[in-house]
This record gives structure tokens, sequence and C-alpha cells, in this order.
């Protein structure tokens, strides 16, 4: 199945069968949910919901099916057309809107597409409101408005420069020591909307920009998740033309990855890393990133006097952290930056900005200030089960084998050990346990990794 239904949203790959992929019908059925439950949950007679989507090819078709399904329920829709996903996050605070929907699949192909949804303060809707929606999606009962109240769409395609100002109206934003330094950046756009976005906000800060894959065209020219086997064209760039780093995006710009100016990956978990350096070294306070992140963050952290949390994995438990925790900055180690002085979340603008801040200050090269951070390799393997092993009785019995450790069990099993650690969970979908270890070299994560595939293995009779 290519239909996937969470408390998050839906995605699925477009075409084929209804309830097996994301075709027409079920974005209609999804989106009347999603408009249903707002009505209830917002209890007043007219609303408003802001809708962006990235380039990817069929995002125009969705829209059209979301926003006509918004309209005849009677609520009234602000339509940004191409945009980002924290572009959309902004916009809904700033319209006074009461939610909104980004559609986008983020890092997934290009045949895949999704319908991401937000509350009235533009963040991701918490577990409860996304179950109330699948309710609602699995009833069918809608209540459409009489012609007389159909709602009204109106169109605004200027939010992607109003997100690049609102960057650089940031407090720990200042344009002037960037251009001073004058940065030449190239940028891998994914052909999505970041090719647009993020040469807007660099070409503000004064950056010579070198385009690689900024048509937005939504034919993607490489596998778009930002990861290092996909990025050969920009590493390559980034050297040919003497720049000083380089920048991706993942297609609806919530992820950033850097490339060092040798042509190296920076890396993503690094990424967190070096904007929470620059923040923290202005602002005392505390950060948060998932239980799959770096230690690297804790470290960093707790240079500058501040305290580490870890939530379970997922943005939206990382906002809830970071709120509880009153961190000034956060996110997860896939490149995603989280900075409440902007918003609360994911957002490559914001996090390029203050990277870019960070290098104007401190000098030197990116390869530098990566060889500056603790260095941590990560492993990333899974070990398949058969369906009638108790996923949940195995990773208790790991939890009771390591209890004389560090343990959290908010979202799965992670053992921290003094010089590294491991995170056990299961997946949702397929009878998996995800083993990632992290330790001070790549063989040590690795043989971690294997050592504990062994035991949990040896625990289930497998070995």
């Amino acid at each position: 199945m290519t239909l996937i239904k969470s408390i998050s949203g839906i995605r699925g790959t477009i075409g084929g069968k209804t309830n097996n992929n994301l075709t027409p019908l079920d974005a209609v059925k999804f989106a009347a949910s999603y408009g249903t439950w707002l009505k209830a949950y917002a209890n007043k007679d007219k609303l408003t919901v802001v809708i962006g989507r990235d380039a990817r090819l069929s995002g125009e078709m969705i829209q059209n099916l979301v926003v006509s399904t918004l309209v005849g329920l009677g609520i009234d829709v602000i339509d940004l057309g191409l945009s980002t996903t924290p572009t959309v996050e902004i916009a809904v605070p700033l319209e006074k809107a009461d939610g909104g929907i980004i559609l986008t699949a983020s890092h997934n192909p290009k045949q895949w597409n999704a319908l991401k949804l937000l509350n009235e303060k533009g963040e991701f809707l918490d577990a409860e409101q996304g179950a109330k929606i699948l309710a609602l999606a699995e009833k069918e009962d809608f209540d459409f408005a009489e012609v007389d109240d159909l709602g009204e769409i109106t169109k605004n395609d200027s939010y992607m420069d109003i997100h690049v100002d609102e960057v650089l109206a940031l407090p720990l934003v200042d344009a002037e020591v960037i251009k001073k330094v004058g940065f030449k950046v190239v940028v891998d756009g994914v052909n999505s909307s970041g090719g647009i976005a993020i040469p807007k906000l660099l070409e503000e800060l004064g950056a010579e920009v070198v385009k690689l894959y900024c048509d937005p065209t939504g034919h993607f020219p490489h596998n778009p998740e930002p990861l290092k086997e996909h990025l050969g064209d920009i590493c390559k760039k980034v050297v040919e033309e003497k720049a000083d780093f380089g920048i991706v995006v993942d297609p609806d710009v919530d992820r950033l990855a850097f490339i060092s100016n040798d042509g190296e990956m920076f890396g993503e978990e690094y990424t967190l890393v070096a904007c929470a350096d620059y923040v923290l070294g202005k602002t005392k306070g505390n950060t948060v990133s998932n239980l799959s992140s770096s230690r690297a963050l804790r470290d960093v952290t707790e240079k500058h006097g501040g305290t580490y949390e870890a939530a379970a994995v997922g943005e939206v438990n990382v906002v809830a952290k970071m709120k509880a925790n009153k961190a000034i900055i956060g996110g997860e180690g896939n490149g995603g930056i989280i900075y409440p002085e902007s918003h609360y979340g994911r957002d490559a603008l914001v996090g390029t900005a203050l990277f870019l801040m960070l290098m104007a200050e401190r000098g030197g090269t990116v390869a530098e200030l990566r060889a500056s951070y603790p260095s941590y390799f990560m492993s990333k393997k899974k070990i398949e089960l058969t369906p009638e092993l108790d996923v949940d009785a195995l990773l208790e019995a790991m939890h009771q084998k390591y209890k004389d450790e560090e343990v959290s069990i908010i979202d799965g099993v992670k053992i921290d050990f003094p010089e590294n650690w491991v995170h056990l969970r299961k997946s949702n979908t397929e009878p998996i346990i995800r083993i990632y270890t992290e330790a001070k070299t790549q063989d040590a994560a690795n043989n971690l990794a294997d050592r504990i595939i062994d035991e949990i293995k040896e625990v289930a009779g497998l070995s």
C-alpha cells in the first residue's frame, strides 16, 4: 500500500486505486475531514485556511482539489500557490487564519504527494487532533455549504518575499555584517520552491549565488532527500566554483544541508549544531532535538552553559518539548532548524541566515568550522522480525538488560553509554526494529549496531 494515513496528515503516490494511493477522491475526502474538524475546533461562523504547495508535478492538481473542497465547505482560502512548508507556517498567523495545509511529500520522490495539516498558530496538529480527522475520514459524513455560503479564494503569491523579510528582521540576523564578507554560495534547489526562496534570501544578504537545479519544474534531478549519496553534483560544483560553501534543501524547504568549501558534506546532523552554536553564543538558553539526533548538540549546548533535552522522534514532539523546556533553538538531526524567535517549525531559510551570521562573525572556512565541533559518526540499521513476535516485549527485554545505564523509553528504547548510544524503535507499518547508533568512529558505531542486533536476535530466539 502506498497510501499512508497518520496523525500528521495523509501521503501517498499519485494514481492507482482509491484508498490504496493518493487519488483525487482521497485528496477530497481528507481535505473535507480537515475542514469539518476545523469548523468544530474553531467554533466560529467563518473560517480561513492558508494553502501552499511545493513544485512537484502533481501539486497544482492536488491543490485545486483541496481548495475547491474547502470552498465547498464554506471556508475561505488564501492560496499562496508555489510556496514552502515554513512559508505557509508563518503565513497562517500573519493572515490571522484558522489553519493551513501544505501540499508536499517533503523529501519523497516525485510520484508522492501529501497533505500536511496546521492549526491556527501555523504549527502541526497534535496526536489527538490528527486522530479526530482520521475518524472523520473513515465516516465520510460531511455537511457541505449551500450555494450562497460557499467560501472565497484569495490568491497571494508574495509570501516567499514576506518570509525572506521576516528572516532578515530577526534580531540575531544582521544583513550588513553578512554583506561585508561577500559569500559565494552554490544552491541546489532540487527544482522545487527552494530554488526560488533560498537564492532570494542569499541575494538580500549580499551573496553571489550559483544556481544548480533551481528551476521549479518538479522534475527532481536526483533523489530529493539531501543525503551524501544523492549530492555528487553540488559537491563537485562547490569546488569548481571555488565557492565558500553549498546549500541543499529538500522540495518543501524544511530540511537544510551544507556542503563545505572542500566539496565534503558538512553533515545534516551538524546543521542544527552550528546554528545552535551561534544562537547560544548570543542568548543563554536550552536546546532540544529528538532521540535519534547527534550528541554533538548536547556537547555544544553544555559548552554554552545551557541544558539539552531529547524528545520523541517527530516535529510535533520536538516542538512540545521545546515549549515545555523553554528551549531557544531546537530541531531534528535531519537538518531541521526550529527557532522560536521566528516560529515553531523547521525552516531552512532561518537556518541559512543563522549559519551565515556564524560564518561571518567567526571567519575561516566551513571545513574549519566543521572540524571545530565534536566528531560523531552514525549507523542506521534495521532488523526484520517475524510478524508473530512481540516487538514491545523485545524492546522491554533490551530495556531491562541495560537498566543500569542511562535509558529513555519515551520513544522505543534509547540507551546512553558513556562513549556512544543506541536507539531502538519499532516501525508502525512493518515488523522491524530500527537501530540507530552513534559513536566517535564509524567502525565503533557499526560494531555497536551489530552487537545490539545479535542481542535482539538472541532474546527473540532468532540466533
